[in-house]
């Protein structure tokens, strides 16, 4: 018997204090650990003025903004069973699962940094994603380039 569809819960989030921006918000609830929002906003606010100071950009958004541009994936792949054998079927990304995906490979690719502390991390991740490069980038291209390979099963998608 096929899974119910369930209606996804979308709760809404506060903007962040200093830049009053959403998408900010979720970053900082995304590297914040057991609890601690202050030292996670002080990680991710010093490290988007670190990249704005790096890149000689004015307002540290701009930065964080078109380095979410940059990392933000257009389609995936979904494993799908079709008659005893499972394809990776290419799908785009819309919405909400677009802004999740982007801001988990950005703290996962901060986090994979060794060496350095966090807010160095995250200036560091910004400055490369900022300039299409780094970790986070590369995610996208590979998850890209996995759909493109798998593009003679996009008709398994429409039934």
């Amino acid at each position: 018997m096929p899974r119910k569809k369930t209606k996804a819960l979308v709760r809404d989030i506060a903007p962040d204090r200093l830049y009053n921006s959403v998408p900010v918000a979720r970053l900082i609830n995304r590297v914040m650990l057991n609890g601690k929002k202050q030292l996670a906003e002080r990680l991710v606010y010093g490290g988007m003025q670190k990249a704005a100071d790096r890149l000689k950009v004015e307002n540290p958004l701009d930065v964080f903004e078109q380095a979410m541009k940059n990392i933000r994936p257009h389609v995936e792949t979904r494993s799908r069973r079709v008659g005893g054998a499972n394809y990776q079927i290419p799908f785009e990304v819309h919405g909400q699962r677009q802004n999740h995906l982007t801001t988990m490979w950005f703290v996962a690719a901060c986090r994979s940094r060794k060496g350095i502390s966090m807010e160095d991390r995250i200036a560091a991740e910004l400055a490369d994603a900022y300039n299409s490069q780094g970790s986070a980038v590369k995610k996208r291209e590979d998850v890209h380039k996995m759909a493109e390979a798998n593009r003679a099963f996009a008709h398994f998608a429409r039934t």
